[in-house]
């Protein structure tokens, strides 16, 4: 059934429900509307009443449930947004704090070109529009790891709004085909980041890491057009695919290059919506799915029991598999949002508007970007589609593997070979022996010049599939052999002898007559006879030929 449109008040929105029944179901043909109020700070969601359940009306759907998403992704710079410290990874703490970062008085803060370029990017490929005149502001709270104790962010006016994130799925039987979703992006904002606190237990202690703080950070907020962990877990991952294209950011989640703050609530259909929990800092795509689907069962198990939801903020506890409150949210909180005094407004042109004999290295040209930008992910899927004939999961899957669709790539170009086959050994064999391993693409001791010599001779018939497999294996050895010289050493070549073939399938057939019996009375038994002379050759015959001798010799 589709999902019926509850209006939210304001003129030409909508709300997109979907119901849910302990799982997600997905809907078709359902309309995705906007919200009002539904991230604008606490907004008039918190200053609602607690909601209690109430009887379901006879063939009632049971519950919908809203879900929307924040993330903040650690913009790829090799400096900071407002300050000339270098940004590293695993860095010695507190090794990269300038008098800025310190907020130490006097200090003023200097805009990251990349870091506004990398705004811009993001925004075009997501489809906003990109604010030409933005602004900073103040936004004050108290943390040990916040030294200014204020965040420079934009709150009043940001950098794009207004976007769209489509992001696929595979659907059917075979996962052959492939579904298209969208989710609308309310806005992208530049802002600092926050340092790190880290607990130590033993002590009683917290230690303060100023190394991350003042690192830019892209702050994309979505509407809440997603019902449940794997539409959010798809949307974020084609979101962090898409970064990665752009090189806007590494967007790496063990990390904490990308960090998602999930925002649910459940209702009953044609009732207001449910007060909302915010489950945050979820830096995984399988916790967000687990954290989201948790969350939404446990409102409606707390609401069918006659309880109530609190406005209150969650983490999830992998450990459990569940959500734990951290902190209620009930009394709004104050961020004093004020304009930063320290910077004038971020102006940016297009081609018609850029000002005659400006620097191009003093403002930024929007469309100059534009014609920047990389293949997406979603085009890119595309293409392997319809240039090697490949399957939508398959695509997938070759994008979804980090490095993996390089490697792809590089084997075609230096192999005569199928794409079919090709697309089977990366995905099945290498990818395999990968995983079993536990190794990323750029640790494997097969490179893609390797394979594709593997794939040519195997092509040209000098080997046989289970003797490539045998090679395969002694190149992830890693002995520095090439495939031809492991062919050569085991003596894997196929049998071109096509009379001593002949002889050898005569042989055979004398020496197994009750075999020769059974393919008479059932033809599919003559895949025996094909093994007993395969281990005669010790696999070094072509099995499509022996079974040519072997019908031909048994039609005599």
């Amino acid at each position: 059934m589709a999902a019926p449109v509850l209006c939210s008040g304001c003129p030409q929105r909508c709300w997109a429900l979907v119901w849910v029944y302990g799982r997600c179901r997905h809907r078709r043909g359902a309309p995705v509307g906007s919200t009002c109020n539904w991230m604008r700070g606490q907004s008039s969601v918190a200053q609602q009443p607690l909601h209690t359940a109430r009887k379901p009306r006879k063939g009632e759907p049971e519950w919908a449930a809203v879900v929307g998403l924040e993330i903040h992704a650690q913009i790829s710079s090799n400096s900071k947004l407002f300050s000339g410290s270098q940004v590293c990874f695993a860095a010695p703490p507190n090794s990269l704090v300038s008098f800025f970062d310190a907020s130490l008085p006097g200090t003023l803060p200097v805009l990251n070109r990349r870091c506004v370029e990398a705004a811009v990017m993001t925004g075009l490929a997501l489809n906003c529009h990109i604010n030409k005149k933005s602004l900073f502001d103040r936004k004050h709270y108290f943390y040990a790891d916040l030294p200014a104790g204020y965040q420079i962010t934009q709150h009043r006016l940001p950098i794009a709004v207004n976007g769209s994130l489509a992001y696929s799925s595979c659907a059917g039987t075979k996962q052959s085909q492939m579904t298209t979703r969208t989710v609308r992006v309310k806005q992208i904002q530049l802002e600092q980041d926050s340092g790190k606190s880290l607990h130590d237990d033993l002590r009683s202690q917290t230690l303060i890491d100023l190394n991350r703080a003042g690192i830019g950070l892209l702050e994309l907020v979505l509407e809440p057009d997603v019902s449940c962990g794997e539409e959010a877990a798809t949307a974020v991952r084609e979101l962090q695919l898409i970064l990665q294209a752009l090189g806007t950011s590494h967007a790496g989640m063990a990390e904490g290059q990308l960090r998602v703050d999930a925002n649910v609530s459940v209702h009953r259909p044609g009732e207001p919506l449910g007060i909302r929990t915010e489950v945050k800092n979820l830096n995984s795509i399988r916790f967000l799915a687990k954290a989201i689907d948790y969350e939404i069962q446990r409102q409606i198990q707390e609401l069918e029991n006659g309880g109530e939801i609190l406005n209150e903020t969650r983490s999830f506890d992998y450990k459990l598999g569940c959500t734990v409150p951290m902190r209620d949210k009930e009394g709004k909180q104050d961020y004093r949002f004020m304009p930063e005094p320290n910077l004038p407004p971020l102006l940016l042109y297009d081609t018609a508007s850029l000002p005659a004999g400006a620097d191009s290295q003093q403002v930024i040209n929007i469309d100059q970007i534009r014609e920047r930008l990389p293949e997406l992910p979603r085009v890119t899927r595309e293409r392997l589609v319809q240039q090697y004939g490949m399957s939508w999961d398959h695509s997938f899957t070759l994008l979804n593997e980090v490095d993996l669709l390089a490697f792809f790539q590089n084997v075609m170009k230096e192999t005569r070979a199928e794409p079919k086959k090709v697309t089977s050994w990366v995905l099945n064999t290498f990818l395999g022996y990968l995983k079993q391993q536990n190794l990323a693409v750029r640790e494997s001791p097969v490179t893609a010049s390797a394979l594709a010599e593997l794939l040519d001779l195997l092509d040209s018939k000098a080997i046989s599939s289970s003797a490539a497999k045998q090679v395969f294996e002694e190149l992830w050895k890693n002995e520095g052999k090439t495939p031809a010289q492991i062919v050569s050493e085991k003596k894997l070549e196929l049998m071109q002898d096509q009379e001593a073939l002949e002889q050898l399938c005569h042989s055979v057939m004398q020496a197994h007559p009750h075999v020769v019996m059974d393919v008479k009375g059932n033809p599919r038994a003559i895949n025996k006879l094909i093994g007993l002379v395969r281990k005669a050759t010790l696999s070094r015959a072509d099995p499509t030929v022996i079974k040519t001798i072997l019908e031909r010799k048994l039609s005599s």
